[in-house]
């Protein structure tokens, strides 16, 4: 049985930082990529992060440049998604998404999703 499961979300300062993790089950390392989406209070949901299952990594927020990075662990089937000077613009529900092979930005594209947990950047 497949499953995505998100875990590490929580309630942090601003200039803190997080760090995400992304289970998938159920399907082999070397036939996924996984991208980090996101969405903020009142808006669609955004790509931020991608990492393909090569480990070639995909920007998609500029707003992330320089402070959020993608790897994996294929030996745990488990992407991370570490977060650091965080602020409050980044609060949002974080969603983890499977897709075969590829990185793509158009979440309609991603086959399997976690259920999406909520990140908090307030003082």
């Amino acid at each position: 049985q497949l499953e995505v499961a998100e875990s590490g979300g929580g309630l942090v300062q601003p200039g803190g930082s997080l760090r995400l993790s992304c289970t998938v089950s159920g399907l082999s390392p070397n036939d996924y990529a996984i991208t980090w989406f996101r969405q903020a209070p009142g808006q669609g949901r955004e790509g931020v992060l991608c990492i393909n299952r090569l480990g070639r990594v995909t920007e998609y927020a500029d707003s992330v440049k320089g402070r959020f990075t993608i790897s994996r662990d294929n030996a745990n089937n488990t992407a991370f998604l570490q977060m650091n000077s965080l602020r409050t613009e980044d609060t949002a529900l974080y969603y983890c998404a499977a897709r075969g092979y590829f990185c793509s930005r158009e979440e309609g594209s991603y086959k399997y999703w976690g259920r999406g947990m909520q990140v908090t950047v307030s003082s």
